[in-house]
């Protein structure tokens, strides 16, 4: 579902679920966003994240955001997974 540009900051966009069968280290896991986008991630639980609107959107400006979001272990080496999501900004009338 696109989200509206007027929505508030914190606004919640998606809600992801992680997941290691490692145990220790290896199976602890942290996400981030690759690039510098107007959101960012919250953990809210220990395997789950809330990707949520961190400034103001301007569908005008950019009206689709292609989100990649990876997920690291903490082990020796380090394994790690990516996804990629693609938010579409809805418009709302300035005037």
């Amino acid at each position: 579902n696109p989200i509206p540009e007027d929505s508030v900051l914190s606004t919640v966009v998606a809600v992801l679920n992680v997941r290691d069968r490692d145990s220790g280290d290896n199976g602890a896991v942290s996400c981030n966003i690759d690039e510098d986008l107007p959101f960012r991630l919250e953990q809210s639980l220990d395997n789950t994240y809330k990707l949520i609107t961190g400034s103001a959107l301007d569908r005008e400006e950019v009206s689709t955001y292609n989100i990649t979001i990876t997920a690291r272990d903490r082990g020796r080496p380090a394994l790690w997974s990516r996804a990629a999501l693609v938010l579409e900004v809805s418009d709302v009338n300035d005037n």
